[in-house]
C-alpha cells in the first residue's frame, strides 16, 4: 500500500490541478498572442546553419522543464528556422492554415478526448463528422447515397478511395498486371504512392497528354482507352485532377466523365487542392462537372485553411467505401450500433481515430461560411491580379492563365541559361527570406510558381512579390552582364 501511495503521488503529476492549469495556460495563450502580433512582419523563410540542431542538447529526461523554459526551446528551435506556412507571404507550397478557431477547437477535442471512430462510443461527435461529410457532399453535388471520411490529409484519402475502386471493379491477382489507369503528368504523387499500397504497382499506367493549358486532353484519353482495350488490357480507373499543386490547372471533369461513364471506368477526381473552390462562384464556373464523379478527395487543411491533418474523402456509393474498409472485432460485439449512423472507422483504413471533425465544424460555427468563401474568391482574384502585373515587369514571361490561385512564370535574361538564372533569382528569394516561392519543371524548362492560398494572404503581401521579384531579377540581370 505504501508502494501504491508513492507511486499515486507521482502519478498524479500527470494531472495538474486549477493553478497550475492556469499557469499552463497563461503562458501558452501569451506565446500565442505573441506569435499572431509578429506575424505580419515575420520572414516566411528562415534559413539557419544549424537547423535547430541545439534542440538535442535539451534531451528527454526524467524529470520536466518549466514551461517557459520549453517554449523558449520551441521557439528558438521550430518556429525561427525553416518554412512558415502561416505567412501571409508564403506563397511556395499550399499550406495549411492554422486558423485560430481549430486551434481552439484542437484544444477542446485533447482535452475531452472523445473518440470519433465508433457511433456507440460517442453517438454525437460521429454525428457532427457525418454531418459536416454531408455538407462537403452537398457542395459537390453528390447524392444521398454518399459517404464519406475525414482523414488525416489527402494521402489517406486518396489511399481510401482508390482501395475502393479497386473493391469495387475486382482488380486482383493476374488482373492487376493488366489493369490500366490513366492520369496526367501532373497529377499529384499521392497517387503512386496509394497505388502501391493498395498492391496496385503493377496496374498499367498510362500518362494521357496535356493541352497548353496543362489540362487532361479527353480526346487523348478516350482513344488511349479504346487503343488499351483493343490490346486486350482492361482500363479501370480515370485519376482527374480539381487544381493540381504543380500548376493549379483543372482538367475537364465533364468531357473526362463522360468517357469515364461510356467505358464504365471509375472516376476519381483528385480535388485535394481545388475543390473548395466550389464555395466561390468564380470556383464553381471552373470546377463544373466534379459531381459526375464516382470519388473525390478534398482537403479542409488546405483551402478551408485549417491546421495540418485534415483530409476528407467522398464516394458517391456508401455501400462500396464500407464493403472495402468494414471490420468486426470479437472484443466490440457489444457495440455495434443500429442508429442507421455510418461509423468512421467502418469507412477508411483508421480505426482509433482523433475528433478531427471539431476543427472543422467549431470554424463554421463560429463565423459561418461567408468569410471562407469571400478569402477564397479573393485568392482567385490576386492570382489573375499577379498574372496581369508579372508581364508588366520587363524580362518576365507567364504560363496559361490560372484557373484557381496558382500562377507559373519565369524570367528570361537576355544572356545565359533561362533555367540557371531562374533557379538563382528563386534562391536569392529564399535567402532573402521576405517571401518564399518555389520551382517546379514542366516540359523540361525550370519555372517559378506563386500558390495564393494562405488566408493571410492579401493585396499588400502580392504587391511587395511583385517589387521583390522585380527588384532580385534586375539585380541578378546586372551581375550577370
Amino acid at each position: 500500500m505504501h508502494e501504491i501511495r508513492q507511486l499515486e503521488k507521482t502519478a498524479r503529476l500527470l494531472d495538474p490541478d486549477a493553478a497550475q492549469r492556469e499557469r499552463l495556460l497563461n503562458e501558452a495563450i501569451a506565446y500565442t498572442n505573441d506569435y499572431l502580433e509578429k506575424i505580419a512582419g515575420m520572414p516566411a523563410h528562415i534559413m539557419r546553419s544549424d537547423n535547430g540542431s541545439p534542440i538535442y542538447d535539451s534531451p528527454i529526461t526524467e524529470e520536466g522543464i518549466d514551461i517557459r523554459e520549453a517554449l523558449a526551446l520551441l521557439q528558438e528551435n521550430v518556429n525561427t528556422v525553416g518554412l512558415d506556412p502561416t505567412s501571409g507571404r508564403f506563397l511556395g507550397y499550399i499550406p495549411g492554415g492554422g486558423l485560430l478557431h481549430a486551434a481552439i477547437a484542437d484544444y477542446l477535442a485533447a482535452i475531452t478526448n472523445r473518440y470519433s471512430g465508433i457511433f456507440f462510443a460517442n453517438p454525437g461527435a460521429v454525428r457532427l463528422e457525418n454531418m459536416l461529410i454531408r455538407w462537403m457532399a452537398d457542395m459537390v453535388g453528390y447524392p444521398d447515397t454518399t459517404a464519406g471520411n475525414l482523414s488525416s490529409g489527402g494521402s489517406v484519402a486518396t489511399l481510401t478511395a482508390l482501395v475502393t475502386a479497386r473493391d469495387a471493379h475486382g482488380i486482383t491477382g493476374d488482373m492487376i498486371g493488366k489493369s490500366v489507369v490513366y492520369v496526367t503528368e501532373h497529377v499529384h504523387h499521392c497517387v503512386d504512392k496509394a497505388l502501391h499500397v493498395a498492391g496496385l504497382s503493377n496496374c498499367v499506367k498510362h500518362t494521357v497528354p496535356v493541352d497548353d493549358r496543362y489540362r487532361m486532353d479527353p480526346t487523348a484519353l478516350a482513344e488511349a482507352v479504346i487503343a488499351d482495350k483493343k490490346a486486350g488490357l482492361q482500363p479501370w480507373l480515370i485519376v482527374a485532377s480539381a487544381g493540381t499543386v504543380n500548376t493549379g490547372s483543372v482538367d475537364p471533369l465533364s468531357d473526362i466523365s463522360e468517357i469515364a461513364t461510356a467505358h464504365r471506368l471509375w472516376f476519381h477526381v483528385d480535388g485535394a487542392y481545388g475543390a473548395f473552390f466550389l464555395l466561390c462562384p468564380e470556383g464553381k464556373e471552373i470546377l463544373q462537372g466534379m459531381d459526375q464523379s464516382d470519388s473525390v478527395v478534398m482537403d479542409p487543411h488546405r483551402t478551408l485553411f485549417l491546421p495540418y491533418g485534415t483530409g476528407t474523402v467522398l464516394v458517391k456509393d456508401r455501400q462500396k467505401l464500407y464493403a472495402s474498409h468494414n471490420a468486426v472485432a470479437d472484443y466490440m460485439q457489444n457495440i455495434l450500433d443500429e442508429a442507421g449512423e455510418l461509423s468512421p472507422a467502418d469507412l477508411s483504413p483508421e480505426l482509433t481515430k482523433h475528433f478531427r471533425g471539431l476543427r472543422l465544424w467549431l470554424p463554421l460555427k463560429l463565423i459561418g461560411v461567408t468569410p471562407f468563401r469571400a478569402a477564397l474568391s479573393e485568392k482567385i482574384q490576386l492570382a489573375r491580379y499577379f498574372y496581369e502585373q508579372i508581364q508588366k515587369i520587363d524580362g518576365f514571361e507567364v504560363g496559361p492563365y490560372p484557373d484557381l490561385s496558382i500562377v507559373t512564370y519565369r524570367y528570361l535574361p537576355e544572356h545565359g541559361d533561362p533555367d540557371m538564372f531562374n533557379h538563382r533569382l528563386m534562391r536569392a528569394i529564399q535567402h532573402d527570406g521576405r517571401i518564399f516561392i518555389s520551382s517546379t519543371r514542366i516540359s523540361g524548362k525550370l519555372i517559378l510558381r506563386v500558390a495564393i492560398s494562405s488566408y493571410r494572404t492579401h493585396l499588400a503581401d502580392i504587391n511587395e512579390t511583385l517589387d521583390i521579384l522585380n527588384r532580385k531579377a534586375k539585380q541578378l540581370a546586372a551581375e550577370g552582364s
